[in-house]
């Protein structure tokens, strides 16, 4: 315990890109390609295991006597305190917004694709008033199911059980489980209407126009207010501008487009793809974000990076690596 808790120390203080060797070394940890850790974060657990491109952000603390699994392109956000006796297991796909509070004395377990909203809060037991005196104790894990977003400021309870596709609002008490395909909210969380009745059908058609919404509000946040790009041509489907002294081409390919109208870039430009085709797979040489599986490259293109990472954060567009 004396050396598991020195190794906890020393973790905490070492730069980012020697912590997931230390945790290999010292702690017998599974850690995929491309994880990363970031400053003043430590992990301890009984077994660790992160997957490829998997993050935990800086100033967040992980102490389990259990085990530690983040799966596959899941983040941790930053200042999270998850601690307890048992285990912790976050399927790929997974976010935990920031300042979240996760008690594991008891299992807790995510599955694919859900989030917890910034300052949530998991609890798997609850006392303070002695139980000998008559007071209540309950001790249960917690389970979220796949696609289930949590927004800010949720708690949720003991031996709660959260079915698939589901949607928690914000500062919402959850205290009993919630059936699949549900939308709760309030204090104590009650279900409001099933989440069939707000998910509209998408049409390729419909696609293609969420698309252009999708890059309309990419020049005004990330390429005009964060990267100080004013000079920019745009249209319902195509943003070209300079970054960095290169041309760039943000192309929509809808879905009446066909694979040998695709246009190629000149010499002098990147172009960056949007392809909504289901039937046609793109060449892997190419900046393309493969719109009907949620597919992206792996790449060091900065403004690719900023158009995947823009999509994620305000569009929930989790893209598969």
């Amino acid at each position: 315990m004396t050396i598991r808790m020195l190794l906890f120390g020393v973790i905490f203080f070492l730069p980012p890109v020697l912590k997931p060797w230390v945790l290999r070394r010292f702690c017998g940890a599974r850690v995929g390609r491309h994880v990363s850790i970031g400053w003043f974060v430590s992990i301890a657990a009984r077994k660790i295991e992160l997957g490829d491109y998997a993050a935990v952000r800086a100033a967040t603390l992980i102490r389990l006597d259990g085990a530690f699994r983040l799966g596959r392109q899941s983040e941790i956000s930053n200042f999270c305190l998850i601690y307890g006796a048992s285990d912790l297991e976050i399927g790929d796909q997974c976010y935990i917004g920031p300042q979240c509070l996760l008690n594991c004395d008891e299992p807790v377990r995510m599955g694919y694709y859900s989030a917890l909203g910034p300052r949530s809060m998991v609890f798997t037991h609850g006392s303070f008033l002695p139980f000998t005196q008559g007071y209540w104790v309950k001790l249960a894990g917690v389970t979220v199911g796949s696609h289930v977003w949590c927004a800010a400021g949720v708690f949720l309870h003991p031996g709660v059980e959260i079915g698939d596709e589901c949607f928690v609002n914000s500062r919402s008490v959850v205290t009993q489980s919630i059936p699949p395909g549900s939308i709760v909210e309030g204090n104590p969380a009650r279900v409001i209407q099933p989440m069939a009745a707000v998910r509209r059908k998408m049409s390729l058609r419909r696609i293609d126009a969420a698309l252009q919404q999708v890059l309309r509000d990419f020049a005004t946040v990330t390429l005009e207010r964060e990267m100080g790009i004013t000079a920019i041509e745009q249209s319902a489907n195509r943003l070209a501008f300079a970054w960095e002294g290169r041309r760039y081409v943000v192309l929509i390919v809808p879905s009446t487009s066909t694979a040998d109208a695709i246009p190629t870039a000149a010499p002098d430009e990147t172009i960056i793809y949007l392809a909504n085709l289901p039937e046609h797979r793109p060449q892997p040489d190419l900046l393309w974000f493969d719109i009907a599986t949620l597919s992206a490259r792996v790449t060091g293109d900065p403004v690719y990076e900023s158009l995947r990472i823009f999509m994620q954060r305000y569009y929930g567009m989790r893209f598969t690596l």
